[in-house]
Parts: C-alpha cells; structure tokens; sequence
C-alpha cells in the first residue's frame, strides 16, 4: 500500500463516524511500531512529526524521510504528517519532503493574526496537493504557553474555517499535551456543537491524557483525528527500562529499543480498536 494523503485517510472515517489515530514519531523505531501496530489492526494510521521531533533530531530531512520511506512500504493506508508547526519555513520543508499534510499551530497569536498567516500557509500547501490543519481555542500543555481550561467557540470556529480555508482544526475541549495521567475532563457537549457548527474534521489533541472510554465517547459526539504522543512514550520508555533491568550487561541498543518498539506496535493496535478504525479501511472502499 503506498504512501497515501491525509484526506484519504481522514474523510472515510467522517463517513464512517471513526477515528482516526495520528501517533507522534520520535525516533525510527516510532514509525516502525506504529506502522506494524496498524498492520495488525488492519487499519490506516496517521504517522506524525513534531516541530520539537525537529529539534530534538536537529533537522527535518533525517527523521521525515525514514518515517516517509516507512510509510510507503505499509500493508495498509498510512499518511505522513507535519504536527505543531509554528515556521511557516518547516511547513514548506516539510511539502518538499513529500508530507501528506501539515498542522501549522498559530493559536498563540491574536485572532486575526492566526486568520492572517494560516490562510497563507493554506493556500501554499494546498497548490501542492497538502492537507492543512490548524488549531483554535489553545489546547494546554504545550511548551508551557497554552492556558490550561481553554474552551473553543463554535462560533469562531465556524467563522475561521471559513476565513482560512483549513482541511480540519483542532480544538480545545479539555485536554492538555503531555499529560501522565489519563484523567482529562472533556466537555462532550461542546464536541457535539463543534461537530454540528464546523464542516471539517475535527482534531483531539492531547489525547494521552484521555480515558479509553472518553476517547470512544469523543468518537461518538463528532471527534475525527486523534492525536497521541505521550502514552506511546511512556509505554516504550517503560518496556525499554524493564528490558534494561532485566538484563543489566546489555550493551547492544536493539535489545531494549526492540522491547520498546514491540510494546508500543501493541499499544497501537490496542487503541486503534478503542477509536473503531478499522471501519475506516472499510469506509474507504465506498
């Protein structure tokens, strides 16, 4: 199955009343987890990398075209993704690669700024065939700017699809990036006005921090994308360290990024059924 757009993957599951998972890709082994993970579910996948992926590894081209060459040697759908873009520069780096889409995060900025320059990323990306998505209402947690308990109006929701163009937005309904704890309060009934008042697909991020219930509740009121990052790192780090201790002359990496790298393709598999994916593959057969 080769490498496919993010819209290929994304609007069967709005058909479908699915999700979508989007996993963050820190090192190789991420991408080949979560790949495997999604084989094994018989589902399509989101592989994602974020502007702090790029500066931990200090440059996109490494990193983007081992998780591209990954994705293109998939048995199912997978879709190559830009997470988190604040550099307009890194969203057109990242096009150039060959990205199925590309998260160009504004939300910071006033509303009108926001407006300004992800219409402008838009209209970039999408003379060359990318999907766009874009974030409004700050969803907490992230490098400590974003206000914990932001809410999302669909209103201005509604009104800044329409001023941008974007593919899909993600929300602030009550969770917050890097949480440890899977304990976030979301607010289902403001995912239902969403959902009703947005005409693109909506996009949960922070969703380490959410229940395997709430994640299939979000689901159901209307959510499409969701993003995990976190829970994937703590899941390898924990299978990484119990390799480690159990065998404390390892010297040979493979060993314990191999535990990691297993235990995050079951994980994968595991909440791809919590999101009810595998009916998207079926929704792309329409």
């Amino acid at each position: 199955m080769p490498l496919v757009g993010t819209a290929d993957v994304v609007n069967p599951a709005v058909r479908a009343g699915s999700g979508v998972g989007a996993f963050n890709v820190i090192q190789l082994e991420h991408a080949e987890a979560i790949v495997a993970g999604a084989e094994a579910a018989g589902a399509p996948v989101i592989l994602q990398i974020s502007q702090n992926a790029v500066r931990y590894h200090g440059a996109l081209a490494p990193i983007g075209a081992a998780t591209l060459a990954v994705a293109r040697a998939a048995a199912v759908p997978v879709a190559v993704h830009l997470d988190h873009a604040t550099s307009p520069e890194l969203v057109d780096e990242a096009v150039a690669l060959g990205f199925t889409s590309v998260m160009y995060d504004a939300s910071v900025l006033p509303y009108e700024e926001n407006v300004r320059t992800t219409a402008a990323v838009r209209a970039r990306c999408h003379a060359a065939g990318v999907w766009v998505e874009a974030e409004l209402g700050e969803v907490g947690g992230k490098d400590g700017v974003h206000a914990p308990g932001a809410r999302t109006d669909p209103g201005e929701a509604a009104a800044f699809v329409a001023a941008t163009g974007v593919d899909a937005l993600a929300v602030a309904v009550g969770t917050s990036h890097a949480m440890l704890t899977r304990d976030a309060a979301l607010d289902f009934d403001l995912i239902a006005a969403l959902r009703a008042g947005v005409p693109v697909p909506l996009v949960l991020h922070g969703s380490s921090g959410v229940a395997d219930r709430d994640l299939a509740t979000a689901v159901e009121h209307g959510m499409t994308k969701v993003n995990i990052a976190t829970h994937l790192n703590r899941v390898f780090t924990t299978a990484a360290r119990a390799a480690l201790a159990a065998d404390r002359a390892a010297v040979d990496t493979r060993g314990y990024l191999g535990a990691g790298r297993a235990a995050v393709a079951a994980e994968v598999t595991r909440l791809l059924g919590v999101l009810g994916a595998r009916a998207v593959r079926a929704a792309a057969g329409r």
